[in-house]
């Protein structure tokens, strides 16, 4: 069996502490960290509303002195914000999965740190993983699948259309939804409005597994404007304001554009007229044109698969890895 800890209990948090109660015979959750003092002390079944009788701590000493083999932070996006958190992680031991964007590819926007950590996880056997459903599966891992039945390989465009209605407040301040088109820019301009996080990521992902140098990344955001009123229960958007954004990151070799990922997201989109969905092309020998809609739910295919990558980590190379490097992730069958 391999000893899990779980950091973090939020939307993903709970999703992965589901997954891992579903494999008893595989997994054995030694721990889960909050960071939400009033959980302290009460049990996941509590929290789940099914049977498990392990009690939640803010107390993360406790729960590393349990020696996991893997612990899984599923908390926040940037790479300062998880530090405190991936590494104790290490220094005890454990491997770590972590749903921050920019792991995916720590070098892309901190090399000093993505070096730092890369070595300490080196000095102490174990190895670090950024998952997620984008980036780490849509906007890059999938795309470089794809590039496996190709004899040329010339260009990548690939666009994620998807709704943004599921999400809390959060979210909706972070892509501007609600704000007017004026404080939209000005959002952008001064950081607060963030869009997507990991084009940068994905971008150089794609990159390392084709053996292409990618030179810059630029990235846009520009905003949807609704012409008719949408509401979800955290916000209510007039006609003539922002309903999302519409962002777009670009990597180049040289001058030459290689790669343009496209992101428009907003709330209700159905409302006009469109339809959620995740696209591939591969430009090149031959041309690859890959649909799904709708869109693959970004939720359940984060903490899935971070659960599905918890057996390839135990057995990763020491250091920061990406899931460019590793063997192909598959379902993790529960044992009978």
């Amino acid at each position: 069996m391999v000893k899990v800890a779980v950091w973090g209990t939020g939307m993903m948090g709970q999703g992965l502490l589901g997954f891992i109660l579903d494999r008893p015979k595989d997994i054995d959750l030694v721990g889960v960290i909050v960071t939400n003092p009033a959980k302290e002390g009460k049990t996941v079944g509590e929290l789940l509303g099914r049977p498990c009788d392990v009690r939640m701590t803010t107390d993360s000493a406790a729960v590393l002195a349990a020696k996991p083999d893997v612990v899984c932070v599923c908390t926040q996006s940037f790479l300062h914000e998880v530090t405190d958190q991936v590494e104790p992680s290490l220094r005890a031991g454990a491997n770590v999965l972590c749903i921050a964007e920019k792991l995916a590819y720590p070098w892309a926007s901190d090399p000093a740190w993505a070096d730092r950590f890369d070595a300490l996880a080196k000095e102490h056997g174990v190895s670090i993983l950024g998952t997620g459903i984008n980036p780490g599966f849509i906007l890059d891992a999938l795309i470089c699948m794809w590039t496996s039945i190709n004899l040329r390989v010339d260009r990548i465009e690939a666009q994620r259309v998807n709704d943004l209605s599921p999400f809390g407040p959060t979210v909706m301040k972070t892509q501007g939804v609600g704000t007017t088109v004026a404080e939209f820019e000005a959002g952008v301009a001064d950081g607060t409005i963030v869009g997507h996080i990991g084009f940068p990521e994905s971008i150089h992902l794609i990159g390392r597994a084709l053996g292409w140098k990618i030179d810059r990344v630029e990235e846009t955001r520009e905003p949807i404007v609704t012409t008719i009123e949408r509401s979800t229960p955290h916000v209510t958007v007039k006609a003539g304001d922002v309903a999302g954004c519409k962002q777009i990151g670009r990597g180049y070799i040289g001058d030459e554009l290689k790669i343009e990922l496209v992101h428009p997201q907003q709330i209700h989109p159905e409302m006009e007229g469109v339809s959620t969905g995740d696209y591939i092309k591969v430009i090149g020998d031959p041309m690859v044109n890959m649909s799904t809609s709708p869109e693959i739910p970004g939720g359940k295919g984060t903490y899935a698969s971070t659960g599905n990558y918890i057996p390839l980590i135990v057995d990763a190379p020491a250091g920061i890895v990406t899931v460019v490097d590793l063997p192909l992730p598959r379902f993790w069958v529960p044992t009978a």
